[in-house]
């Protein structure tokens, strides 16, 4: 079983670092991320974002010690209520710059069953993710449910107490299965966690909608 320590040194690319702090300042505010950077220990990114390119030089550690630094600041239930808007806002603003690249923007889903669509967006995610980072991600079918797994995950690294508590993931996902459903909502967990010695951080997605 692989440790998370062995992801450090990994990366997402610079534009996936922009996305998160602007994902984040959308729902904080500009001060507010400027606050949590110096939490986190990350000044190199207080008078500047990352760049918006493809280039893999965003580290994995920043995921973890920014996610360390919201429970710090506003406590385990307030730092999820952000990571969660702040995953759906990512999600929003991630199709604008990987959409094209994957073909997201184009695809002919309104007369596909609402399970094809699902799985659709989900892979999609993954693939994106797969593509231009260093997180591995792939989705499982099972029955009832879809099973999104990242076997290389940032949000392990770093933490003080471990857990399933990969917000921002969980919020990217249930944005993913929103959009593509026009507007509906599907239940979303996060099953297991790396950090706890799982093979993989893994959420559960149900194939029918909530309302």
């Amino acid at each position: 079983m692989t440790s998370v320590e062995a992801f450090r040194g990994l990366h997402y690319p610079n534009k996936i670092g922009r996305l998160t702090f602007l994902s984040l300042e959308e729902v904080m505010g500009q001060n507010g991320v400027k606050a949590l950077l110096r939490l986190a220990d990350l000044p190199q990114y207080l008078d500047a974002y990352p760049p918006n390119d493809l280039k893999r030089e965003f580290p994995f550690e920043a995921i973890s010690a920014t996610s360390v630094a919201l429970g710090t600041m506003y406590g385990p239930r307030g730092a999820r209520g952000l990571e969660l808007r702040a995953g759906r806002v990512a999600f929003s603003l991630g199709l604008k710059e990987f959409g094209p690249l994957l073909g997201m923007a184009d695809l002919a889903l309104k007369l596909m069953p609402i399970t094809m669509k699902l799985k659709i967006a989900l892979n999609a995610t993954a693939q994106t993710f797969d593509r231009f980072s260093d997180q591995a991600s792939h989705v499982e079918e099972e029955r009832g449910q879809f099973i999104y797994h990242i076997t290389k995950c940032s949000n392990c690294i770093v933490r003080p107490e471990p857990g399933p508590v990969f917000y921002v993931a969980r919020g990217i996902i249930e944005e993913a299965t929103a959009w593509v459903s026009g507007g509906r909502r599907f239940a979303v967990e996060q099953c297991t966690c790396m950090a706890q010695g799982s093979p993989s951080c893994s959420f559960s997605i149900g194939k029918e909608p909530l309302e």
